[in-house]
């Protein structure tokens, strides 16, 4: 009766068939899991995969009814055309200098203030704080005639100075220094204190490092939004020359005739160098962006 009971032990033939249906199992899982993604990567990167295609056809394969998928004749002039319809180099030089520029002033401002809001007590703090972040309410449209009577008053239209002055600070990254300093715990500040360090040797050597992850989302942000900001450099800029990349690729589109393969050609080029400092800063922007919390 008592063996009737207890259940045969597994053969070792059958505990290796076992196996095998349960690595085929989990490697046709995963092979369905890769051709999903497979398939999601190629839709989200067929526009640009698109565009190089666009930016290597002629314009009437661009604009013709029938789509065509690849040019019959590659044509490399396109981005020999961009040089001769665009003062590229000065654009470009222009675009280096604004965001170097901001990101630099956004990074000291907003750190300040973000620890000035968050660690530091101070009569009317709370005023002056909702009265920062009150700007995140407001499109920035609302603003851009008070922003441009400013800088005319001042003379700097046509400059690089009327460019960049706008960007320098931005409420947005405040407020997330500010949230990460305040997640930072009181130990260590106190510590520091108790050790004869000043408000700022706090705020530099103790504080400051341990928001370097914030600091990378605020310096990626704060990049691509200099790099593409396209409203401001058009109300502000009237000469070619004196204009960033963003505002130089709008002056190829007209109301007639637009060279479609040239504009696409264009943006390639200006859109390369966010693309290869992405590329080789791939690991520390996706950790940056992880840490923060930042969707």
């Amino acid at each position: 009766m008592v063996e009737q009971l207890v259940r045969p032990a597994r053969t070792p033939t059958a505990h290796r068939r076992a196996q095998a249906r349960a690595r085929r199992s989990r490697q046709g899982s995963h092979a369905f899991a890769h051709v999903v993604l497979g398939v999601g990567a190629f839709v989200m990167a067929f526009p640009f995969l698109w565009q190089i295609v666009m930016s290597l056809s002629s314009n009437a394969e661009v604009q013709s009814v029938t789509p065509t998928f690849w040019p019959e004749h590659l044509q490399w002039g396109n981005y020999a055309a961009v040089f001769d319809r665009l003062p590229f180099l000065e654009q470009f030089r222009t675009s280096v200098v604004i965001t170097l520029v901001r990101v630099s002033a956004q990074i000291l401002f907003c750190t300040l203030a973000g620890y000035a809001f968050a660690r530091m007590r101070f009569r009317g703090r709370n005023v002056l704080l909702a009265a920062v972040l009150s700007i995140l309410m407001v499109p920035s449209q609302v603003y851009l005639l008070s922003q441009y009577q400013i800088v005319a008053d001042l003379g700097l239209l046509d400059s690089l100075g009327g460019l960049v002055l706008p960007g320098l600070f931005s409420a947005f990254g405040t407020f997330l220094v500010r949230t990460a300093f305040l997640g930072m715990p009181d130990e260590l500040e106190e510590a520091a204190r108790l050790d004869g360090a000043n408000p700022f040797q706090v705020f530099w050597r103790v504080m400051l490092p341990l928001a370097r992850p914030t600091i990378s989302v605020l310096a990626i942000t704060s990049t691509l939004w200099s790099w593409n900001e396209l409203l401001w450099p058009l109300v502000v800029s009237t000469y070619s020359e004196r204009m960033p990349l963003s505002a130089g690729l709008a002056t190829l589109i007209s109301d007639r005739t637009t060279d479609y393969p040239v504009v696409m050609a264009a943006s390639l080029l200006a859109m390369a160098p966010v693309l290869v400092v992405f590329v080789v800063l791939q690991r520390r922007v996706i950790d940056g962006l992880a840490s923060s919390g930042l969707k």
